[in-house]
């Protein structure tokens, strides 16, 4: 069975996608990432909850700041990429739950009580709309350098607050020249899916 998403839109999300290490100058406008924002944020999460949040760094001194946190083989890409994003989850999203999930609002305090069951859930759904987040990006004809390898407390200090837990740094833009590694193999079919 093929896939109902057409070749050329399969390319672009994910075929001939690539992480991005250098960019061109373009700049990326609040509007696509509106656009990019307006399309992901339907993704889907549990209870619909959305508990990512994202911190554009623009200005060259908070540029600055975000690029004392990271590992030294990710400074220069962040230095340079015409946007960067903070992502970070909230553990405090279950205030919103009931405007987001009307159909059970009692979920809020029924399962997210606890700080430790916010904070679990928070970290899973986020990811999940990091990777939407990422998707989007690529949607919009940019390219994102997703990282991890940062001073995770040195970010939230700087950046957050203590409801909030960094999960990763998204450079995007334009690739620019020898934006991408070659290629990295993947694991075949049957060595992911299992059928019981």
């Amino acid at each position: 069975m093929s896939l109902v998403l057409d070749a050329g839109a399969q390319d672009l999300l994910f075929r001939e996608a690539r992480t991005a290490n250098t960019f061109t100058d373009e700049p990326v406008t609040d509007e696509q990432i509106q656009a990019i924002y307006d399309l992901v944020k339907y993704g889907p999460t549990a209870f619909n909850q959305t508990p990512l949040r994202i911190t554009l760094v623009r200005s060259a001194e908070a540029r600055e700041r975000l690029v004392q946190h990271m590992a030294e083989g990710n400074q220069a890409k962040t230095a340079t990429a015409p946007l960067v994003a903070i992502l970070s989850a909230d553990n405090e999203f279950h205030e919103e739950l009931p405007t987001l999930f009307p159909a059970f609002p009692q979920a809020k305090d029924l399962f997210f009580g606890e700080r430790a069951a916010r904070e679990g859930s928070a970290k899973v759904n986020a990811a999940l709309q990091a990777a939407y987040f990422i998707i989007g990006v690529r949607a919009a004809g940019l390219a994102a350098g997703p990282m991890t390898g940062l001073d995770f407390e040195g970010v939230r200090k700087e950046f957050l607050d203590d409801d909030h837990t960094p999960l990763m740094v998204v450079n995007i833009g334009k690739p620019g020249e020898a934006a991408s590694y070659p290629r990295s193999p993947r694991l075949a079919y049957d060595d992911v899916i299992t059928t019981v």
